[in-house]
């Protein structure tokens, strides 16, 4: 059993199906929501093990906002993109969060793949970035255009480094990476809310947890919040939306 060893580390986690089916069940019953209205958008990473629940199977066309590690490197353009591709009458749903996986035996940061039989990292690219941060050999700015996502993965950990000398644990830096993306995904909303013409945008965050293909990946559920853009308080960066070529993405 698998459960219990995630439940030591994620006590309130669930399996990906349980949280598809609990809060596509709400928004439509709560708030009626019709679900072929909605629009889905995932900031996740971009690793392929990451189809834990199955909002893809139910909400179709998914825009995709993440990359590695679950940060939206899609960035305002991706974001207003998506703000303008709600069907009309509908709403806007966002799923976020990194990753991380667990072995049958409980550790934290891998995990057997389908079609594998050896352990690889997951989430591979915070591993990465922690074996370069604990070590203090990051990626050199010149690589930047040839892995400019992991550069700025790497970039956005340097808080916790610069807050001790203590080695960085995959789970410390899954958790820390959470509330970046959130925090990065929420100011992105800020400064694309006039480009939502809908009443609502749903905003799911956790972390999800990848085990072997014989068992369920589960989800730890982190946030879950309904934003009307009308009431966005105003954003903190300054707009650049007003171009024709913003207003036809």
């Amino acid at each position: 059993m698998i459960e219990p060893l995630i439940k030591e580390h994620f006590p309130n986690a669930r399996t990906g199906t349980e949280i598809t089916e609990t809060y596509l069940n709400f928004i439509s019953g709560e708030y009626g929501s019709e679900i072929d209205k909605i629009l889905f958008a995932t900031s996740l990473c971009c690793d392929d093990i990451n189809v834990s629940t199955d909002f893809r199977r139910v909400l179709t066309r998914p825009f995709t906002l993440g990359g590695l590690g679950g940060l939206p490197y899609a960035g305002i353009t991706g974001l207003v993109a998506f703000a303008h591709h709600v069907p009309d009458g509908g709403d806007a749903f966002i799923f976020y969060g990194p990753h991380i996986g667990i072995t049958d035996d409980g550790v934290l940061g891998e995990m057997r793949r389908p079609g594998q039989q050896h352990l690889t990292n997951s989430c591979g690219a915070l591993v990465l970035a922690l074996e370069r941060l604990n070590s203090g050999r990051p990626v050199l700015p010149e690589q930047y255009e040839l892995d400019a996502q992991q550069l700025m993965l790497e970039r956005s950990l340097t808080p916790l480094k610069e807050a001790g000398s203590k080695e960085i644990q995959i789970k410390e830096a899954v958790n820390f990476t959470y509330y970046n993306v959130r925090a990065r995904l929420l100011r992105l909303i800020k400064a694309a809310r006039s480009e939502f013409k809908c009443n609502r945008i749903f905003l799911l965050g956790g972390i999800i947890i990848n085990t072997s293909p014989e068992f369920h990946d589960y989800v730890d559920i982190r946030d879950f919040e309904v934003l009307d853009p009308r009431k966005i308080e105003d954003p903190e960066l300054i707009s650049i939306l007003a171009s024709k070529a913003f207003k036809a993405l």
